[in-house]
């Protein structure tokens, strides 16, 4: 990616103004895909070194939210050099979403809007947990948040309701919608974080469909986001840690990649 170049000051303009310029313009970077500049000196210095990488997704499922092992998982994204956006599912207020329809009636448009406002409301919460993270509701917000080095965590509602492109029933849920995002903001890979036990390092799409891991359109929606996806779970953490920081240096990836 080029770097922008500083404005021509003309030959009224002294020799240090123009050197100064070039400096501004050396130190200024423009992140992929958007024409929004941000200043690295004022990054933190890891991520300061990366605003120019493609991002990685990371979804957070509803199920770590709930466990004991959450601190162990923000502690490692918190930690990543690399531009990171962080998808968490809608956990326990998505389930009651779910009661709530069987008990009114209500069909899964509506049921499908309150699930998002879930997963708003689990971006605050994990935001919340951790300094540096900051929500975004848009592309322009989330980018904005990278660039300002912080670690970016979607609210989907804003982009996703009321989108015609967009299943609204559960067959499409907050697993679906962090490939979609992986691949609007041309990131590097989407990590899917689970509370299971994983056991091997390649795991078929429509095989976890199959199994409830994942929701019933993830196999076709990572067919049509060519983004590279894996799976994590329980007791992956300083392995992804390791990989993420660079101190697993054979590895191009981690946990079980899913085809």
């Amino acid at each position: 990616m080029s770097r922008p170049s500083a404005r021509s000051l003309g030959h009224g303009q002294n020799r240090e103004a123009r050197q100064g310029a070039r400096r501004r313009g050396r130190r200024d970077h423009a992140l992929q895909g958007e024409g929004l500049t941000v200043d690295a000196q004022a990054l933190p210095a890891e991520r300061a070194l990366a605003v120019e990488a493609r991002p990685i997704v990371v979804k957070l499922g509803g199920s770590v939210v709930r466990s004991g092992e959450l601190t162990a998982w923000l502690d490692a994204i918190a930690a990543a050099p690399q531009p990171t956006i962080v998808v968490p599912g809608g956990g326990a207020l998505a389930d009651e979403v779910r009661a709530c329809q069987e008990r009114l009636g209500f069909g899964d448009a509506s049921a499908h809007r309150m699930a998002l406002l879930a997963m708003d409301q689990l971006a605050w919460a994990v935001a919340g947990l951790r300094q540096g993270f900051e929500v975004g509701a848009t592309e322009e917000g989330l980018r904005a948040a990278l660039g300002r080095g912080s670690v970016g965590v979607w609210a989907p509602y804003a982009l996703i309701s009321g989108r015609t492109d967009i299943e609204e029933s559960w067959r499409l849920t907050s697993d679906s919608l962090a490939l979609w995002l992986a691949a609007r903001i041309g990131a590097a890979r989407c990590y899917l974080i689970k509370s299971i036990a994983r056991r091997r390092t390649r795991m078929g799409a429509k095989q976890l469909a199959r199994e409830g891991i994942v929701d019933a359109a993830f196999p076709s929606m990572l067919k049509e986001a060519r983004i590279p996806a894996s799976l994590l779970g329980r007791g992956d953490q300083a392995a992804f840690a390791a990989f993420l920081s660079g101190r697993d240096a054979g590895a191009s990836s981690c946990g079980a990649e899913i085809d």
